[in-house]
């Protein structure tokens, strides 16, 4: 999962490269006894398969891993690497430390967030904007629009015939007395403090792009997720929803959209649309329902979706 060394100007040091890939390291992390230095994503894999140092075998878990030391990472920083994007015309040539923002600007990067100027004003990969319809695009967002009116007006009308049975006495029809009514009050007054604080934890959350949608681990074993799960609960995830929303990082709980590699393939251009928030210290991100009424159903699901990936996450600043 590391850097191609053939990308890069000169020669590289044995040390910087990774033992499993063999490629230069990529957010490099170390065993703590024996000090072997791997890519995350390489030594997250390996450990799926087993708990052990690919180098000499030694009992290592994905929770003894630690950062390389700094020289390391001034060592990796300095490495003159070209530009991703070489196959498509882009001759630079940039320090390692500073390729994520290089390709951020870089014109020849197909990837790279266009606006539509022909009327529409939608944000999309450079490379989709030649076979872009103006039309068909708002046509699709008409009818998603009026298909998301028609949900609200059922779930409005669902929760003004629920309040009404909250009110009413289940056995007699007539209204509750005071002290039943204002349990029903403080029962939603509870809902509402639930829903704002699971707001408030999403709101603290850094903004992320995922770059590298091919690197998504579709299936992680129960180490991976409860790596994850620890990391929510320490980011302030309120634990109303940390098992569902761990529960939602196997495409076993998908939607339909994302159920399949078949469907996940033919929707991925669509990816780029989530509003994905990161998991700190982590290669993943994740997509809560409540930033994404713009998605389909088929794409979406409440609370959210975790999407845990090899590499390719990168944080919005």
């Amino acid at each position: 999962m590391g850097y191609d060394v053939n990308r890069f100007q000169g020669e590289v040091d044995e040390d910087l490269i990774c033992p499993i890939c063999s490629g230069v390291l990529e957010e490099p992390v170390q065993a703590p006894h024996c000090e072997h230095a791997f890519c995350n994503a390489c030594i997250t894999q390996w450990f799926s398969q087993q708990q052990t140092c690919p180098v000499d075998r030694s009992v290592v878990t994905l929770a003894h891993l630690r950062p390389v030391p700094r020289i390391m990472r001034n060592m990796l920083s300095k490495l003159q690497i070209t530009c991703d994007n070489a196959s498509f015309g882009c001759t630079a040539v940039v320090r390692l430390d500073q390729l994520v923002s290089h390709l951020n600007d870089c014109e020849h990067n197909p990837k790279r967030p266009v606006t539509c100027e022909q009327g529409c004003g939608l944000e999309m990969p450079k490379d989709e904007l030649p076979n872009h319809n103006c039309i068909k695009h708002l046509r699709t967002m008409v009818l998603q629009q009026q298909g998301k009116i028609a949900e609200l007006e059922k779930t409005t009308a669902e929760h003004k015939h629920q309040l009404s049975e909250q009110v009413s006495d289940p056995h007699t029809g007539h209204p509750q007395t005071p002290a039943a009514t204002a349990h029903s009050q403080t029962l939603c007054h509870s809902t509402t403090i639930e829903y704002n604080e699971i707001l408030e934890w999403v709101n603290s959350l850094q903004p992320a792009r995922v770059t590298r949608w091919g690197g998504m681990i579709s299936t992680p074993d129960a180490v991976l997720q409860a790596v994850i799960k620890r990391s929510l609960i320490d980011s302030g995830c309120p634990m109303s929803i940390v098992n569902d929303l761990i529960e939602n990082a196997h495409e076993r709980n998908w939607p339909q959209g994302l159920a399949t590699l078949e469907t996940r393939q033919m929707n991925r251009r669509y990816y780029e649309n989530y509003v994905a928030k990161r998991i700190p210290g982590k290669q993943a991100v994740v997509v809560m329902a409540c930033e994404n009424q713009h998605m389909g159903d088929d794409m979406i699901l409440e609370p959210g979706l975790v999407m845990i990936f090899a590499h390719g996450v990168e944080e919005i600043f």
